[in-house]
């Protein structure tokens, strides 16, 4: 007697068989987000060697989240893994970042003009609400929040521009350019103002909040023309051990 094909059975997802693979994906993203923060604020600086043990140790998470953690951020260039040496935290090279500021332009320029072709009411909403934020505490934001709300606001307009693909190749860039506005802002001898970086992200969310696409890329590039300008006083006035701390410093104490 021919037996019947066995059903196909829907997995429920709240049984316990369908927990550990949701929990171990979202360790991953956690590593990899608590990593990236580190990377931005410097606390890992550029330059710095470790081990695969440090970063357990300084993130609190297990030895495979760090590991796929790593291996994303080393695909993104923003850790360098040393064959029987470890690991070394990027250092900054501005005269490469530079150039990637200028690929960043040209990615930026189309996802912005997709986010406000296509942004829609609840997109609209969110990017008003952000701007009304933004203005309301422009004076009382530090540099952490604003750096906060720049990782929101990156996806929110990756969100309106409905392209997954697009956060894989952005992503890494945004990072990139994140952990030099924290150096030049916290590190420059006379301390930039938020002023500037917050006045271009406000022409950006308002542009695509009220779906004009040509302003909207107007913003992003006079936002990219300020990054830009940010780094002329760097390669002439910030101290090149914040770029690799592995470089020995011009004067010790």
């Amino acid at each position: 007697m021919t037996k019947r094909p066995s059903r196909l059975m829907l997995v429920d997802a709240s049984e316990p068989q369908a927990q550990p693979r949701r929990n171990r994906v979202n360790l991953f993203d956690l590593a990899y987000q608590r990593i990236e923060e580190l990377l931005v604020r410097c606390e890992l600086a550029p330059g710095r060697f470790l081990a695969m043990q440090d970063l357990q140790d300084i993130t609190g998470f297990g030895r495979t989240p760090v590991h796929h953690a790593v291996n994303r951020l080393a695909a993104d260039t923003l850790i360098v893994i040393r064959p029987r040496h470890g690991l070394q935290i990027a250092p900054i090279d501005l005269a490469r970042e530079r150039v990637l500021l200028h690929l960043r332009r040209d990615i930026e320029r189309f996802v912005i003009r997709l986010a406000a072709e296509r942004a829609g009411p609840s997109h609209r909403n969110q990017m008003l609400h952000m701007e009304r934020l933004l203005r309301e505490r422009r004076d009382r934001l530090t540099l952490a929040e604003f750096n906060a709300l720049d990782r929101r606001i990156d996806q929110m307009v990756l969100s309106a521009a409905g392209e997954p693909f697009l956060e894989h190749t952005l992503r890494p860039l945004h990072t990139i350019f994140r952990r030099i506005g924290f150096i030049y802002h916290a590190h420059m001898a006379q301390k930039p103002s938020l002023d500037g970086t917050i006045d271009h992200h406000l022409s950006v969310l308002n542009a695509i909040a009220t779906r004009n696409a040509e302003r909207a890329v107007a913003a992003s590039d006079a936002l990219i023309a300020f990054v830009d300008g940010m780094f002329d006083e760097m390669e002439s006035r910030i101290d090149p051990s914040r770029l690799d701390c592995s470089i020995e410093p011009l004067l010790t104490s």
